[in-house]
This record gives structure tokens, sequence and C-alpha cells, in this order.
């Protein structure tokens, strides 16, 4: 499987080069880009012998999944995104290993996981096994988990009790979202997942864990 590496756009500022790895998931060999942020903070794409294969505008740079570095540190990469970022990586997709790896770190059955991300199970199959990208729809809402996970991340990550210390958040996350929540009028969470609007309202809700608001 060919190695994905996260692509991210750096901060210009004059006569700095940002540089930007990106590998593209259709692609036989990981390929490498640089931009010169002082230009105009275009992506050059060159393969391993230099030669450039492609141009993406700054806007165009998204998030790439790297299995071996696994979901966790995808999830705090999300989390570190600009704007501009989440919305190329929403409107590109997702690479369909991701839906797999995510179902496994979050202790969810696959099947389920297609479920809440509302992709039939023969058409999830079919993507992972040819390594396409699972974009629209099923694509935002495995970005959307991906969120929350990150929401998770945090709320570990600044907690100052001693039960904190290797605090499964995936697995908490996994099990949180199969909990009908009152505030949530009895539904589970994720049983919202499937729309813009649901992973934003599950979002306020397990961040007003950390404000103590949540009950």
């Amino acid at each position: 499987m060919t190695s994905l590496r996260k692509t991210k756009a750096l901060a210009s500022r004059p006569r700095q080069k940002a540089v930007s790895a990106l590998a593209a998931a259709h692609a036989p060999e990981a390929f490498f880009g640089s931009a010169d942020a002082a230009v105009a903070g275009d992506v050059t794409i060159h393969d391993r012998s230099g030669r450039v294969v492609r141009r993406y505008p700054s806007r165009d740079v998204f998030l790439v999944y790297e299995p071996k570095k696994g979901v966790d540190a995808y999830a705090r990469a999300v989390a570190a995104a600009t704007p501009s970022e989440i919305i190329a990586t929403e409107r590109r997709g997702v690479q369909s290993q991701l839906l797999k790896d995510l179902s496994k770190r979050m202790h969810l059955p696959a099947t389920r996981l297609f479920d809440i991300v509302g992709i039939p199970k023969a058409t999830a199959e079919k993507k992972v096994a040819a390594g396409e990208l699972v974009s629209g729809s099923g694509g935002q809402a495995a970005l959307g988990m991906i969120k929350l996970l990150g929401i998770a991340q945090e709320l570990v990550d600044n907690s100052t009790a001693k039960e904190a210390r290797g605090f499964d958040a995936a697995n908490w996350l996994g099990q949180w979202l199969e909990r009908p929540q009152q505030a949530l009028g009895g539904e589970k969470p994720a049983d919202m997942l499937d729309t813009p609007t649901g992973i934003d309202v599950v979002a306020r809700l397990l961040g007003s864990i950390a404000s103590g608001a949540y009950q």
C-alpha cells in the first residue's frame, strides 16, 4: 500500500518558504511537494526524480491520512488544521482505509461505522479494497468523527485527573457515541453524524463536557 503523508499548508511570511508533503491516493508512489510562500503559496508536486507532475493552489491543500501514523495522529492533525485545509479535505474526500482503521480504533464493528457515516457495506468494502476515496456526505461524516476524536483527545490532554493518564479517548468516544443522550432528546450521538448539522450538534455537546455544562 502506498505510504500516505499528511498534507498541510504552512503560514505565509515574506521570504519564507513553506514545505508541504503531498501523497495522492491513486499514485503508484508517494509524491513530495514544496511551495514558495513568498511568491503565491501554490504547492508544486514533484516525483522522486524531481519532475513536476502537478501544481495545486494553496487553497486546495488537503490533509491525507497516513495509516502508518494511525488514527490518533490524524485526529490531532485535523484539529490543528486551518479552515481552508478542512474544506479542501472535505471536497476531496478521505482515504477509505480510514473507515476500517477508525472502526478498530474506536472498537466499533466496521458494519456499524459504515452505517453511521451512511455508506452501504458493499460500497465501503469495495472502496477499501480498491484504495478509493470516500467523498460526499460519507467522507464528511468520517471526517466529522475524526473531529470528535480530536475533541475527546483535547478533553483528556487538558484533564488534571490521575485517571487521564493512559486514558483511551478513542475507545471512550466509541462507547459514548452509542449511548442515548438526554441533551439530544434521547437519541444516540452516532445516529446524528450523517449530516453536517448533526456533527456540529454532537461536537458542541461533546465540547460541553470540558466546561462542566454537560450532565
